[in-house]
């Protein structure tokens, strides 16, 4: 049995974090001694984020600030770098359908290539929050939809904000 503190990581844009996003993070934080939301700084496969990665950063550890075990950091290197930098050994993602599943699998291969030591864990979504994604919440604000039950109320407030401009 080993005794090391068992360290996830687990990384995405978070542009904005929505209540699937910390749902995995309160199920992840159950998992593991610790765990490490890493905060995409700059995506390669998404436009501009809406919020730069200092406000991503303060919502989720705002929303996170009863999980001892949580921290949040950004990251702006390969993902396998950052997990081994913070002393990972799992990088945890959650799931909603087969075309995340796709997606994940290319990039667990091309993870494991650069460390075959770095495990990927899935988390499945729940089911209130498998239709739910950053994007269709921009979409939703942008045209005045009901966001409130899907992400923090700060988040909601500050999408309001900045999609009125």
């Amino acid at each position: 049995m080993s005794l090391s503190k068992s360290i996830a990581v687990l990384p995405g844009t978070y542009d904005p974090v929505t209540n699937g996003h910390l749902d995995v993070i309160r199920r992840a934080a159950g998992l593991y001694d610790e765990v490490v939301v890493a905060v995409v700084n700059r995506s390669v496969r998404k436009e501009r984020s809406l919020f730069d990665a200092g406000e991503r950063i303060a919502f989720i550890e705002h929303a996170t600030a009863d999980l001892q075990s949580v921290r949040v950091e950004a990251f702006s290197t390969l993902l396998v770098d950052f997990a081994r930098r913070v002393g990972a050994k799992v990088i945890v993602k959650g799931l909603r359908a087969i075309s995340d599943f796709e997606y994940e699998l290319e990039m667990h291969q091309l993870n494991r290539r650069q460390d075959a030591e770095i495990e990927s864990v899935y988390l499945m979504a729940s089911p209130k929050y498998s239709f739910l994604s950053s994007s269709g919440v921009k979409e939703l604000a942008t045209f005045g939809g009901l966001i409130d039950d899907l992400v923090p109320e700060e988040v909601a407030r500050r999408l309001q904000e900045e999609l009125r401009r």
